[in-house]
């Protein structure tokens, strides 16, 4: 995708938009900051009222950043990718990565989600990933029907450690014959 461009007739509505949507917002931070009515705010010093006016933009500029977040974290769930998102916004790929770090669903929080299945010795386990603490944990069913899981808070480093333990458990627990 190429980088959006507007016409001069465009940019012109969007300003006046935009400047519209902003005077209420820059009036009622100079009233607040002057204990002037909103009605009287232009009869302040010159430079409080452009102060006011610049605080106002300061107070969207963090709007619009978190609006864009949403807008790229919203494109990251239905499949864009960081090329993608860079591509619009005119950046690189490494710049989208950098300036929305969690738009895209990180490939540890998928298989967390998906979990991780694990067959040994006539039972099966399921490995899961703690999403704050990105430990790993299990629980299991032996081929004899014991069901187990990693002690209470025991969080493993490494998939293929809860990985082992849960190996370790499925193979104490197989079938006996009749």
């Amino acid at each position: 995708m190429t980088s959006i461009e507007i016409t001069p007739e465009e940019r012109a509505e969007l300003t006046k938009a935009l400047t519209d949507a902003l005077n209420p917002l820059a009036a009622a931070i100079r009233s607040r900051q002057s204990g002037l009515s909103t009605a009287r705010m232009w009869e302040a010093e010159p430079v409080e009222v452009t102060l006011s006016v610049l605080a106002a933009w300061k107070v969207v500029d963090t709007e619009v950043k978190q609006l864009t977040a949403l807008a790229a974290a919203t494109a990251g769930s239905y499949g864009a990718n960081y090329e993608q998102l860079g591509a619009v916004w005119g950046i690189t790929r490494q710049g989208a990565r950098k300036k929305w770090p969690e738009a895209l669903p990180r490939p540890a929080a998928a298989a967390a989600r998906a979990g991780a299945a694990l067959e040994l010795f006539g039972g099966t386990a399921e490995l899961t990933q703690d999403p704050l603490s990105g430990g790993w944990a299990w629980t299991a069913e032996g081929a004899d029907e014991t069901r187990g899981a990693a002690g209470d808070g025991t969080w493993y480093a490494t998939r293929e450690e809860a990985a082992a333990h849960a190996g370790a458990f499925l193979r104490e627990h197989v079938a006996t014959l009749p």
